[in-house]
């Protein structure tokens, strides 16, 4: 098969298209058709091996990439099924989190998957793994939204952003997007009662205070965050981080979370969803607000399989509007 494939550590340069085995669905796995393959900031955090500390968990390798073919998000056709693996069939069509998905075929658990809505392109289905969840955790699970808050959400227009903007309003909150002046109308059309541009506004001036801030972004200190809350206000922060950087989010999220031990605030961090945690019923939660109307993926640009590293340039620069997808033939 044809997939998009790295030997060692490194830049977008490193990815290259390659002739790969085809790999089989063993116990409790399946095996899927790659139609469309999401470009998240996971991806280069994988790619480059970043942070460093990442590395000595053993999920990344050590000196060289642990997964040879990249990718995480997918949406595709059920090739085939392994032991034990139970609804699922040959023919059917999904999404979820496919370790390897920048490739024709990606294995994995069946747990990691769900049907794909009808309504939806492969594109736009692709696009809602990693994002959607992730901005259901950070807006439902840890900040605990409800009808008739305050919520911002900090990189409105971005992937996780333009997912979250939307779970906010569909859980009644009263919705401020951070973002340019060119995604302004795209946050407002998403349900935000309010744009800000982080250009000409600083939304931490203590001005408006809310109920719960999502922070996709980093961009301001932890004293001027809490100042935008109300005192008892919650701050959930998104993990993310620059290229390069020995701790990355991981120095940023343990003192968040020891500054939460000694304020009324709550202070909380959110790594980017992957396949761990209450997964299935995540997925589950955001394709029923997708069939229900109340949330849509935003698809930035599509890339052919050919062209992934020129997809991952796009999404490291940090300026995606929704989501980037890779395209298989």
């Amino acid at each position: 098969m044809k997939a998009i494939v790295q030997e060692r550590f490194g830049p977008p340069g490193i990815l290259r298209l390659a002739d790969t085995d085809r790999p089989e669905a063993g116990a409790g796995q399946v095996l899927v058709r790659v139609r469309a393959a999401a470009l998240n900031p996971y991806d280069w955090h994988m790619m480059r091996g970043d942070p460093y500390v990442a590395r000595l968990s053993g999920g990344v390798g050590l000196t060289r990439p642990k997964s040879r073919v990249a990718g995480i998000d997918a949406a595709g056709e059920i090739e085939a099924v392994g032991a034990g693996v139970h609804g699922p069939r040959p023919g059917d069509e999904v999404l979820g989190f496919c370790p390897g998905s920048f490739a024709e075929y990606a294995r994995t658990s069946a747990d990691w998957l769900v049907a794909k809505p009808a309504g939806l392109t492969f594109e736009q289905a692709a696009a809602v793994p990693m994002g959607a969840v992730t901005a259901l955790r950070g807006i439902r699970t840890v900040g605990r939204a409800r009808a008739g808050q305050r919520v911002l959400v900090n990189g409105a227009g971005g992937g996780v952003g333009t997912f979250a903007v939307q779970i906010a309003a569909a859980l009644g909150a009263e919705v401020t997007g951070v973002c340019s002046a060119g995604n302004a109308d795209l946050v407002r059309s998403l349900g935000a009662a309010h744009v800000v541009d982080y250009a000409l506004e600083d939304f931490t001036d203590g001005r408006v205070r809310y109920d719960l801030i999502l922070d996709n972004v980093g961009n301001r200190p932890l004293s001027r965050l809490r100042r935008a809350l109300t005192p008892a206000g919650t701050l959930v922060a998104n993990g993310g981080g620059s290229p390069g950087r020995v701790f990355g989010a991981l120095g940023s999220m343990l003192r968040l979370a020891a500054a939460d031990t000694l304020v009324r605030q709550r202070l909380r961090p959110i790594l980017p969803a992957a396949p761990a945690g209450p997964t299935h019923q995540d997925l589950l939660a955001v394709t029923t607000l997708i069939e229900a109307g109340r949330l849509t993926p935003v698809v930035d640009r599509t890339y052919r399989l050919a062209d992934a590293a020129e997809g991952v340039r796009h999404v490291e620069r940090g300026h995606a509007r929704g989501k980037a997808v890779i395209v298989v033939p």
